[in-house]
């Protein structure tokens, strides 16, 4: 893990005075790194019942799909408004100055399908429980939880307390 801890840039001062932004692209532009991280992020789940793979806008759908490819599974993503073509059904959240939402289509997934849910970060946990709300709102379950980083300071995993949370870097 130290390999991929060395490829996450911190970018001081970003986006606002004081909070040190963990920085995911020079991971994502090294090919090993990159397949290393897909391969260390489904590790934990390979021979679970997980049938679905979902990723939160933007940087989950880097690695969601990457999951996703990788398990043979389908995709799903979740969104900002506005952005789904079709029926969506959205969840709202707080964030730390206003709050957000997420979309997928009603007929995103399958009454009992179990999702893996898969995001860049995982910092205050808003978007991570907002995505499970959204994926058991629209009938399916929530298997587990993986991130690339956990901000450990910032206490996200409270908020997922009785979710399966794994994440392969620590800060």
């Amino acid at each position: 893990m130290n390999r991929l801890k060395t490829k996450i840039r911190d970018i001081p001062d970003f986006p606002k005075k004081g909070i040190i932004f963990k920085d995911i692209t020079p991971l994502v532009k090294d090919p090993a790194a990159l397949k290393l991280a897909v391969h260390q992020l489904i590790q934990p789940f390979l021979g679970n019942d997980i049938n679905v793979i979902a990723g939160m806008e933007a940087r989950g759908f880097i690695f969601g799909s990457l999951v996703a490819w990788e398990m043979g599974l389908p995709f799903v993503p979740l969104r900002k408004p506005n952005k789904l073509p079709y029926d969506v059904q959205s969840v709202s959240y707080d964030l730390e100055y206003g709050s957000a939402t997420l979309e997928a289509h009603i007929d995103a997934f399958e009454t009992g399908d179990k999702v893996l849910l898969i995001d860049d970060l995982l910092a205050t946990g808003g978007t991570a429980k907002a995505s499970c709300e959204l994926v058991e709102k629209l009938g399916a379950t929530v298997e587990a939880l993986a991130f690339v980083v956990e901000l450990d300071f910032l206490n996200g995993r409270e908020k997922l307390a009785g979710y399966n949370v794994h994440s392969l870097l620590h800060f």
